[in-house]
């Protein structure tokens, strides 16, 4: 039987902490060194490297895990349609007012003239829209557009290199959601088990739909949670609707402050979060949280402020990107973020949040149920809610009402005992299969004893679905006290 230390929840943080690997992070003492500060799940990023070191990277983490006797989910990034330039034969420097050529065709950027060898995305720019270079260091307005090229002007000085992205926000672009090299990657990672898988650029309902129609295809069954990037404009008009058909979002800010003006970030971060806490789908909040660590061992108060207030909000998660990926401090970088978010949850109102939380009809008993734990829980203060569940709707459901109260979910199901890595508050327990609730309380004890989580006398608040071993029902409530012979 495989049991979580106890991290989080039980006597440590609730927020879960989502660490990009990279070359400063990719040896097991780093590696275990993140885990035991706090790291929660393990993003490999399919933008960079290849796919032999990603599948190394993966096993490793799964072997330091297995070692550190917990659980460490492991999050897959695919890369998505990333507009970029060719390559230039060296750094072209760049005035306001200067004119280049944005080509299909080869070119190293001689005269001007740079390779753009994108045709879908030369046929959705039209003259007068902007372009975004790099992070946003540059600009360029779109003055003439012609067969295979695209005729610019830069705005302000600054330097064009090789392989830098284009971005271009204020076209509504046709481009597949999936790319030719996303499904290269998406097929090797599948055959790693990853828990959950992140989609870049999504746009629209219809993009979590297709990726979804493509691990079917591949696995013949769905075993990975989907997690919309949500960075693109058009993402915002549909919001709910992604959330709806996703397994949950990642709030990618870095992208998105070049579609939005950054002063609006903050606000459609606030509403990322509220509409996944109501809905109970967990959120990331991600891009920049402590970037200043890349090269320094302390963060800037401003960052320490964002991660906070990320958590008080209600994110699921906080990520750090380049921080541990590339960064000179990776495990000072999860420590650090863990002690934000153990203030941070010392501080958050004990009252129940105010959120519209949205029933569904074929769930109802469910959700009535992971409402009333929140209350019960109030007033009897257990040692810890239980949920015994197959699927992970019902811990998702209790996490979401963000009671004060470690929630253990039980299970034997592996691929949901792995996915209640990212979920706020919950340790995650395997055991047995069971098949009457004496059975099941019986196990859920003694694995929670076993893992140091509960004494005699202890009280419980379990909630189940009966009959046992049918997911999406909770229809099971008991307040439970730990006996004295167990």
């Amino acid at each position: 039987m495989s049991i979580a230390k106890p991290l989080y929840g039980i006597d440590g943080k609730m927020t879960k902490i989502v660490a990009t690997l990279g070359p400063s992070s990719n040896s097991k003492e780093v590696i275990r060194g993140m885990i035991r500060a706090g790291m929660n799940i393990a993003r490999i990023n399919f933008s960079h490297g290849d796919q032999e070191t990603q599948g190394k990277t993966i096993d490793l983490v799964r072997e330091v895990a297995a070692e550190e006797g917990t659980v460490i989910g492991i999050l897959a990034d695919i890369q998505g349609p990333k507009i970029r330039l060719g390559k230039v034969a060296q750094p072209i420097p760049v005035k306001a007012g200067d004119h280049f050529e944005f080509t299909l065709d080869e070119a190293d950027g001689s005269n001007g003239i740079i390779q753009l060898p994108h045709p879908e995305f030369v046929v959705d720019i039209q003259p007068g829209m902007p372009l975004l270079y790099g992070d946003g260091e540059m600009q360029f307005e779109v003055v003439e557009k012609r067969a295979r090229s695209l005729i610019v002007e830069a705005a302000v000085d600054g330097l064009i290199e090789s392989r830098k992205g284009i971005m271009a926000p204020t076209a509504r672009l046709s481009l597949s959601a999936i790319t030719e090299k996303d499904r290269r990657d998406i097929e090797f990672v599948l055959k790693k088990n990853p828990e959950y898988m992140a989609l870049s650029f999504v746009r629209s309902a219809d993009d979590i739909r297709q990726l979804r129609w493509l691990i079917d295809l591949l696995t013949g069954e769905q075993r990975v949670g989907i997690i919309a990037k949500i960075e693109k404009f058009d993402a915002l008009d549909v919001l709910e609707e992604i959330i709806d058909v996703c397994d949950g979002i990642m709030v990618a800010r870095g992208d998105l402050g070049l579609e939005i003006p950054p002063q609006h970030v903050p606000r459609e971060q606030k509403r990322m979060i509220r509409l996944c806490n109501e809905r109970a789908k967990p959120v990331i909040t991600a891009t920049q949280m402590l970037s200043s660590m890349e090269s320094s061992p302390r963060p800037t108060r401003a960052e320490v402020s964002d991660v906070y207030n990320a958590i008080v909000d209600g994110t699921d998660a906080v990520m750090l990107s380049n921080e541990t990926a590339n960064g000179t401090y990776p495990i000072e970088s999860v420590q650090m973020m863990s002690d934000i978010a153990l203030t941070a949850e010392a501080r958050i109102s004990p009252e129940r949040p105010e959120v519209n939380r949205v029933r569904r009809e074929k769930e109802a008993i469910t959700d009535a149920i992971a409402a009333s734990v929140y209350e019960i829980a109030k007033q009897l203060k257990p040692r810890a809610i239980v949920t015994s569940t197959i699927s992970g709707y019902t811990a998702r459901n209790v996490s979401a009402e963000r009671a004060r109260v470690p929630i253990i979910c039980v299970t034997p199901n592996e691929n949901t005992y792995r996915r209640m890595s990212l979920v706020w508050g919950v340790t995650p327990i395997m055991i047995p299969q069971f098949n009457t609730i004496d059975e099941m309380l019986d196990l859920v004890v003694k694995a929670c004893k076993k893992a140091g989580y509960v004494k005699p006398e202890d009280v419980l608040v379990v909630i189940a679905g009966i009959p046992f071993g049918i997911g999406g029902q909770t229809n099971f409530l008991k307040v439970h006290v730990v006996p004295m012979d167990v």
